[in-house]
């Protein structure tokens, strides 16, 4: 069984991809201490004896700068201007984070069994020392590659031993001037870059040096089942509903014989009550790779992305009998039966991915990492990827100058529906795509990064190995807006993936013309910033724009967690006039968007108008994108959903989890069956983006003036097929007259057969001016509120809005602790910053695991804040 007790002390579920027998981790006990307070070798700090009384408690997995700040030694570098307060590396030298780490633990030396210690993941390199021996015969490099050692002959009989580690920062570590990923040497390691510093971020001060991912003691028997792999075949186009024609499944394991005598026995895994078995012999001291039979699985349960079909998953578990009876080791391994296509659409010209035979169309936002000091959680990877599936998006991109994420980050992707196009360590801004004056060497020199290609190689089979069985898993990216050299894309193209994988699609950069062909010019993505909502419909961008983004600031509540009062001043426009804390976090300009809503009197009047554009911008961005689905595009890619540290820009919740109106704007535009307008020609149209027609949708169009008057425009049935758009009526004529002098509302729904709501979207349209004057004196809108517990970690709100009211226009719902009147986080809103028109009712339900008293506060442009108990 799985030793859980230390988890279960961090209040943490575990949910691996692939599960030894007998595996913990070694996460709670370390301490650690500067290599210049330490004159003691390895040898002698990993005796049991050799005492470390008053060695600083040590964060593990975790980063040198997550345990001086745990232990209180470095103010919060995410508040305010604190980071700047950290020595850096570059100007300090690496002895300042070059540290000793030590864990004391008891495992008793084994009988017939094997004892291993394991890394997931150590930055930058490292040597290992157990009771008083060193295990790594030269020292380990590189942050993405895993370490194995057998520890069954060092062990101390009475059961009481010490790990030692010594942790030595990447080399160079890099000149944080202000460039993208600083001078650019950081990406001579094979390492993440950003760590250097980017346009979203400000440089990690100790570059992430640690034992930054798990460490685990794993025992098995005589043979170690390693790296198992199962792939999954789905012929023909799959219907998500019904029988399902056979799927093959073809699965591997390698196995390790570390003992000095001959192992005879079987490999077999067992699958849907069935048992496929391989005879095997393993040489001692040998690693075998063993091709077990394909199995053909009959009416398949199918894994299918966000809004298209469930997530089916599959559990697999691995055994070794030794002798055909003892098990010796035992590995599971949870995936989804799928299959992922890519083909080219000739129409668009630019890469169409298919799931099961199905076509897809791209709804994707660009992942940088949960946490800029790598402090991973189940319980946050599962928040955040949940916010992705909740915003109606279908991938996530995972860029270059980060990781190979975490198994972790892939079990939530596996769970929630989400794809992944996982890119390797590469970026055009570190790697030479680009003139750059703020990089120390030049572009050939840096077109050859990093300075080991043998280790990226290397790495490059053992990350793909970790994570290659996750259904989520769609595509492999060469790099970052650049290929890696060619002595490395070859091998990995030609060789690697195909041996270790060969069922994804590779593309050798990120906004490569095999993915996206760019006939515009330019750098075949972008732009970055604010843009007109018109632009999103009207101007053509490149077919599978990899990155396409914008502006991210959160609500006051958001901004009070991370800037000092005296910091909290309203952006200038048109003179860019930027307070130093919020340049510092990276804020790029809302410019003449803010005004047309009435100039901002303070921070909280900027940040609440703020939401508006947030919401129109991302809306317009999915509904832009939707409009020309399959002749323009295949997909998008939004420049940024989330940020690992309190960033201003280009995210959709804030680094505490806390959503803004950039994920309900994205989560509306978004929606699988979706009714819009466009705003040039004022064209109502439904796009529907799930695999079956849509029959007996009845549309209804309506006006509200400023003071809740409605004009009626009309109530049709509609139809739709597919995957497909279809243009109904234009309110273009009729919405000119009516919002003229204020303004007006236009609300759409489509209802379904049973006239329930699918869809409601409601614009508000600015005066002839294209200013919002009518917002800015509507009248007061009083809402009936009522909140009910209605299941374990579910509340339902009520908001009724009296028929003579006004529209109660753009409200935020937010769960709040009923003692200290803070905001719960994480939360799952159903629905937010929306409208409540005239004689209307809405109903949302709130999600969250806090079991304190709570209350539900509701505040709107035209709502008075008002909180009232959950019932």
């Amino acid at each position: 069984m799985r030793k859980l007790s230390l988890l279960i002390l961090l209040g943490i579920v575990v949910n691996q991809t692939a599960t030894s027998q007998t595996r913990y981790e070694l996460n709670t006990g370390w301490v650690c201490s500067p290599i210049g307070s330490v004159k003691a070798t390895g040898d002698k700090i990993s005796a049991p004896s050799y005492s470390i009384k008053g060695w600083m408690p040590a964060t593990v997995p975790g980063t040198v700068l997550t345990t001086l700040l745990d232990n209180k030694k470095v103010p919060d570098p995410f508040y305010g201007m604190n980071n700047e307060k950290i020595p850096d590396i570059y100007k300090t030298g690496r002895d300042q984070y070059t540290y000793w780490f030590v864990k004391d633990f008891t495992e008793k030396a084994p009988g017939n069994d094997q004892v291993w210690l394991q890394f997931r993941g150590v930055n930058y390199s490292c040597d290992v020392f157990l009771n008083g021996k060193q295990l790594n015969s030269a020292r380990h490099y590189g942050m993405f590659l895993r370490q194995s050692y057998n520890i069954t002959k060092l062990l101390n009989s009475n059961g009481t031993n010490r790990l030692a580690v010594i942790v030595y920062p990447i080399d160079p570590v890099g000149n944080p001037n202000g460039g993208q990923g600083g001078d650019g040497t950081i990406a001579r390691n094979v390492s993440h870059q950003y760590v250097a510093g980017w346009d979203w971020i400000q440089p990690m001060r100790d570059r992430n040096t640690g034992i930054w991912d798990k460490v685990y003691i794993e025992r098995t028997g005589g043979v170690n089942i390693k790296n198992p792999h199962v792939v999954t075949m789905v012929p023909g186009v799959r219907k998500v509903e019904g029988p399902q024609a056979p799927a093959q499944i073809m699965a591997s394991a390698e196995l390790e014989n570390p003992t000095a005598t001959k192992k005879e026995g079987v490999l077999q895994y067992q699958i849907d009550g069935q048992v496929i078995k391989q005879p095997v012999s393993i040489e001692p001291g040998t690693v075998k790779e063993v091709t077990l039979p394909m199995y053909q699985l009959s009416n398949p349960k199918l894994w299918w992305p966000n809004g298209y079909g469930p997530q089916n998953l599959y559990t697999f578990k691995f055994q070794f009998l030794e002798a055909g009876q003892t098990v010796t080791d035992e590995e599971t391994v949870t995936t989804g039966v799928r299959e992922i296509q890519a083909t080219w659409n000739t129409a668009t010209r630019s890469k169409q991915i298919a799931v099961n035979g199905q076509k897809i169309f791209i709804k994707g936002g660009n992942w940088i990492i949960s946490d800029a000091m790598l402090r991973f959680t189940d319980l946050r990877y599962d928040a955040e990827v949940r916010y992705h599936r909740d915003m109606n998006l279908n991938l996530i991109r995972v860029w270059g100058g980060a990781l190979i994420e975490r198994p972790e980050f892939f079990n939530a992707c596996d769970k929630y529906g989400m794809l992944v196009m996982q890119d390797f360590w590469m970026s055009g801004d570190c790697n030479g795509r680009w003139v750059d004056p703020a990089k120390s060497e030049d572009q050939w020199t840096r077109r050859k990064y990093p300075d080991d290609h043998t280790l990226f190689l290397n790495s490059v089979a053992d990350q793909v190995k970790l994570v290659r069985n996750h259904p989520s898993l769609a595509i492999w990216c060469g790099g970052n807006e650049i290929t890696p050299p060619e002595d490395i894309l070859r091998p990995m193209k030609d060789s690697i993936l195909p041996a270790l994988d060969g069922t994804r699609w590779f593309v050798d950069y990120s906004n490569s013309d095999e993915m996206s062909l760019n006939t515009l010019g330019g750098n075949g993505d972008g732009p970055y910033g604010i843009q007109d909502p018109v632009t999103f419909w009207e101007h053509r961008t490149f077919p599978f724009n990899s990155e396409v983004g914008s502006v991210g600031v959160g609500d006051y509540e958001s901004l009070k967690r991370f800037m000092p009062a005296e910091n909290m001043q309203v952006p200038q426009y048109p003179s860019n006039k930027v307070d130093p804390v919020w340049d510092y976090h990276k804020y790029i300009g809302y410019n003449q968007y803010i005004d047309p809503y009435g100039a901002a009197k303070d921070v909280a009047d900027f940040s609440k108008k703020a939401q508006l554009v947030n919401y129109d911008q991302y809306r317009a961005l999915a509904e832009g994108f939707s409009n020309h689905m399959w002749d323009w595009y295949t997909g998008f890619i939004i420049w940024k959903t989330q940020n690992p540290w309190t960033a201003l820009r280009g995210q959709m919740y804030d680094y505490y989890l806390d959503p803004n109106a950039c994920l309900f704007g994205l989560r509306n535009g978004s929606e699988p069956v979706h009714v819009m307008c466009n705003p040039t020609d004022g064209m109502v149209t439904i796009v529907n983006n799930s695999f079956e027609e849509q029959r007996n949708l009845m549309l209804t169009v309506h006006f509200y003036d400023l003071n809740g008057k409605d004009s009626f425009v009309t109530q049709v049935f509609a139809y739709i097929e597919p995957t497909s758009i279809k243009r109904i009526l234009s309110v273009k004529e009729l919405a000119g007259k009516l919002a003229k002098d204020k303004g007006v509302f236009l609300s759409l729904q489509l209802l379904d057969e049973k006239k329930q709501v699918i869809s409601d979207n409601c614009y508000w349209l600015p005066d002839a001016n294209g200013n919002y004057s009518g917002l800015q004196s509507m009248a007061p809108a009083t809402l009936k509120i009522k909140a009910t517990q209605t299941g374990k970690g579910k509340i339902t709100v009520t908001l009724t809005n009296a028929v003579n009211n006004p529209v109660a226009f753009f409200n935020r719902v937010t769960l709040l602790d009923a003692k200290t009147k803070s905001r719960v986080m994480p939360v799952f809103y159903s629905d937010n910053y929306f409208s409540v028109l005239p004689g209307a009712e809405k109903t949302i339900t709130v999600e969250s695991d806090n079991s304190n008293p709570l209350l539900i506060s509701i505040e709107g442009w035209n709502v008075t804040q008002l909180a009232v108990p959950v019932l």
